[in-house]
């Protein structure tokens, strides 16, 4: 077989699959609604929630539908269809994401322990390994010779498998801390999942129509389209939220889309000066979730601190600290937004375009974007003085 075919990008399919994945999640949220309020799945508000009336939640369920969605129609597609002709990677994404909304659902009903949702994150990264989702190579800029800048390091199953299980945890982990207002989450999933598209995209044309590279722009288009189609019924004043279950599937398939995308990466195709191209695999897997990985680990180091387990709740992340400046609820969630695509963007404009150009442009986004999270306090401190 063949594994380069030079057919040109294949943007139009994987926009119809994404718009599909929206549609379908969007119909049926409307029915997992009343499911959720069947079975109970309920959020009653406590002391570090921000909504105050009970909103029912389970809402991964219909966004994992919606990427299920996304697939069927994607294998039906004569181009698209590659993407499981010679991976396996979407097949482990839909088990080991099918495996991970059930244990979500779990908690968003019954509110299972935290070391039992982390056996459980385990156990479904396990399930993409058995499939071969792991990481094979990764360049770092240490170790080269007098002919070559940095060195290639070179996995095996073991060490690829245990890095995929690590990226899991984390990625899992940080979108499920970051989950606090009305719509956060789910934005934050579709800015991922589409920088993360259009930097498989760019893979897939520079590499000549490699085939390696359609199983992630499939995973992060689904994603994207899952997200997408929830968003409306999520936005401020939420109508459901997508619980454990909606932001673990988030993790686990932005975790898949990364290691399928960067863990393959054929670095004999690059110049071996440069080294912003071969960089930016990492780029763009610490870019995309940056500031749920930021949140993550702020909260770990304060909650250990004080003593506490990393897993407690509290109401200091990132998102608090925005309403309490002054911010609004929807204000706040859309400055988050801003943040998340500068970074994601960014750092796949980097590997893209002119690097020095999109510094100084992403630079010159992040001053506005820290002017405008700060005017409330600055306001308030102004009035303080002239009072």
């Amino acid at each position: 077989m063949n594994s380069a075919v030079p057919t040109g990008l294949p943007i139009r399919e994987y926009l119809l699959v994404a718009l599909v994945s929206a549609a379908v999640t969007y119909l049926l949220t409307a029915l997992v609604r009343r499911f959720a309020i069947k079975v109970k799945a309920v959020a009653v508000p406590r002391k570090r929630d921000v909504h105050v009336v009970p909103i029912p939640r389970m809402g991964g369920l219909a966004m994992y539908l919606g990427v299920v969605g996304g697939m069927a129609l994607a294998h039906q597609l004569p181009v698209l269809r590659r993407a499981f002709e010679y991976s396996y990677d979407p097949v482990a994404v839909l088990i080991g994401g099918g495996v991970i909304v059930l244990i979500g659902a779990l908690d968003d009903r019954f509110e299972i322990d935290a070391w039992t949702k982390l056996a459980g994150q385990i156990l479904c990264a396990g399930i993409l390994v058995l499939f071969g989702v792991q990481w094979v190579s990764l360049w770092v800029p240490w170790g080269g010779d007098a002919d070559a800048l940095g060195n290639v390091l070179m996995f095996d199953r073991n060490q690829g498998g245990l890095l995929v299980v690590l990226l899991v945890v984390v990625m899992v982990n940080a979108m499920n801390f970051v989950d606090g207002l009305d719509g956060l989450a789910s934005g934050l999933g579709l800015i991922a999942a589409a920088a993360t598209c259009t930097f498989t995209l760019w893979l897939l044309d520079s590499s000549g129509g490699e085939v390696s590279t359609y199983p992630p722009a499939l995973i992060a288009a689904t994603l994207a389209g899952a997200c997408l189609g929830f968003l409306p019924h999520n936005f401020q004043p939420a109508k459901i939220f997508m619980g454990d279950s909606g932001s673990m599937l988030i993790g686990l398939m932005l975790a898949a889309a990364s290691t399928s995308a960067s863990g393959r990466i054929v670095y004999t195709s690059f110049d071996a000066t440069d080294v912003v191209a071969l960089l930016s695999p990492l780029f763009v897997v610490a870019a995309v979730l940056f500031l749920p990985l930021l949140d993550l680990v702020l909260a770990v180091v304060r909650r250990t601190r004080r003593g506490e387990s990393p897993f407690a709740a509290d109401k200091m992340h990132l998102h608090h600290r925005l309403l309490e400046i002054g911010h609004s609820q929807r204000r706040a969630v859309l400055l988050i937004y801003l943040w998340a695509a500068l970074l994601a963007f960014g750092a796949v404009a980097v590997a893209m375009f002119d690097t020095a150009a999109v510094f100084w442009g992403t630079c010159g986004g992040l001053l506005v974007a820290a002017l405008v999270s700060f005017v409330p306090r600055l306001r308030r401190q102004g009035q303080k003085n002239t009072a």
